[in-house]
């Protein structure tokens, strides 16, 4: 049995043509192609706008051409994850999926069903004549999950409905009518190469096993971060045992909570089994700390041959203090929905290449105020600690609006299927309807869609259940929007 035979069907397929397809951010080429030859093999009009967004039309079914337009949206990219012993090249490789009881996940890999289950879903709304709607738009972005530069670059005026359905919340029971905004940290410290000295012995320290997962849904479940757990291995290694450091390497996506890190240093040969004895310590204090949050992390201490060259003391020192006081955790739950955080920051991805370190975290705050504080916070610890720090990709939250017509109409038919009301929230997480509906400010928005757990994380998973319920409730809300 393979995912083409789930129920139902038209939507399980259109979502395996999806895995079929490389579409790591910011290398949609091969989806979106798919996209369009799809659109032209069912009769669908559908062009690819001057950046690269895909938008298909659907007309009205007989007797409902006056109901009010709805756009559909979602997004063709994905976040590219894959577990330290798994072989997979994203740019073009399939995802390899499994079903695993009512469960669909990915062969050691992220499995794309954020968002490609929710483009999925749009797809079959246009291919599945028995679904009753008005007049349909369809809008897929590209490179939503590194900056939501497709949302960004989409043009006001080419889009004429009256309604957004953003397909890429991730709870099946959940009505999301707002989101967080977020802004991009990078602090750049730059140093010299030196040669290792004689007598020192090379090991390459790897930390693993983490869940990772999605720095806005999951940062609240506090996982221990690869990168921080590296810095309390690395500092006392400097600072009592003489190490060099010749790299530093950690997290793959500003988005990402980082669950794998590694390093390359170099220890005094007589201080080696001291150092290392040391250093097994303070990583079973961190797997003690994490027990019950993150219980599966791993490390190893490979010898291996000694590096060349290495950073210069002060400067590795330096940041690894800055990375270790630098938060990254939830700073302030909501005041206003429980449950909800308000502000947090993942300090994502360590890289040393060509004389700099660099460090990138991703704020994201449902207060721009709260937002602006801690970005002062994150450039006081780096620019103390001697590094350069600049922000960018800032994108705005989505303000709740609890009372819009179309929130009512989904909860009123949630109610009718399913016996119970939706949970009217918002989301930590970012969605592209914040940037939208600065575009559109006519619309009416609310995003839903089935329940995918672990996203980001090569633990992804999403409920083959709540896909059939999500494709129920799609239908009935679209056959019953009002007229204009």
């Amino acid at each position: 049995m393979t995912i083409k035979d789930l129920k139902p069907a038209v939507v399980w397929n259109n979502f395996y043509g999806l895995t079929r397809c490389p579409r790591p951010s910011k290398h949609e080429e091969i989806v979106r192609q798919h996209l369009l030859d799809w659109a032209k093999e069912h009769k669908v009009e559908a062009f690819a706008d001057e950046t690269g967004n895909v938008i298909m039309r659907v007309p009205a079914t007989p007797g409902f051409e006056n109901r009010k337009g709805v756009v559909l949206q979602g997004h063709m990219d994905m976040v590219p994850q894959k577990t330290a012993d798994t072989v997979h090249d994203f740019l073009k490789d399939p995802i390899q999926t499994v079903i695993d009881g009512e469960w669909v996940t990915a062969k050691g890999t992220t499995l794309g069903a954020d968002n490609g289950m929710g483009v999925a879903l749009a797809m079959s709304v246009a291919e599945d004549k028995s679904v009753k709607h008005g007049p349909i738009e369809i809008l897929v972005t590209y490179d939503e999950e590194t900056g939501m530069t497709g949302a960004e670059a989409l043009k006001p005026g080419i889009l004429k409905g009256d309604i957004l359905l953003n397909l890429d919340s991730e709870d099946e029971n959940e009505l999301c009518i707002g989101c967080a905004g977020g802004l991009d940290a990078q602090a750049d410290f730059k140093y010299r190469s030196l040669p290792v000295p004689r007598g020192y012995v090379g090991y390459k320290i790897d930390i693993k096993g983490l869940s990772g997962g999605h720095s806005g849904m999951d940062i609240s479940l506090y996982r221990a971060n690869a990168n921080k757990i590296m810095v309390r291995v690395l500092i006392p290694l400097l600072e009592r045992y003489g190490a060099k450091v010749a790299d530093f390497s950690g997290g793959s996506l500003r988005n990402a909570i980082p669950f794998e890190a590694d390093a390359l240093i170099a220890l005094p040969a007589e201080k080696a089994t001291a150092a290392i004895r040391y250093a097994n310590e303070i990583l079973k204090i961190s797997q003690a700390r994490f027990e019950q949050s993150d219980p599966g992390m791993q490390w190893s201490f490979t010898k291996v041959a000694k590096p060349a060259r290495c950073i210069e003391d002060a400067v590795i020192l330096n940041a690894c203090k800055a990375i270790a006081v630098c938060p990254s955790n939830v700073i302030r739950m909501s005041q206003t929905m429980q449950g909800l955080t308000e502000t947090s920051i993942n300090l994502a991805v360590v890289r040393c290449k060509r004389g700099h370190l660099t460090v990138n975290s991703l704020l994201r705050s449902a207060m721009n105020t709260a937002k602006q504080d801690l970005a002062l916070r994150v450039r006081y610890i780096f620019e103390f600690a001697g590094a350069k720090v600049k922000f960018f990709g800032g994108y705005p939250g989505w303000t709740p609006k609890p009372d819009t017509p179309i929130n009512k109409l989904i909860n009123d038919m949630h109610i009718k299927l399913y016996g119970k009301p939706m949970n009217v929230m918002a989301t930590h997480g970012g969605l592209e309807c914040a940037l939208l509906g600065a575009k559109y400010p006519n619309w009416e928005m609310v995003s839903i869609g089935p329940t995918v757990l672990y996203p980001h994380s090569p633990d992804e998973r999403v409920h083959i259940p709540a896909v059939q319920r999500s494709w129920d409730l799609l239908k009935a809300v679209l056959e019953n929007i009002p007229e204009k």
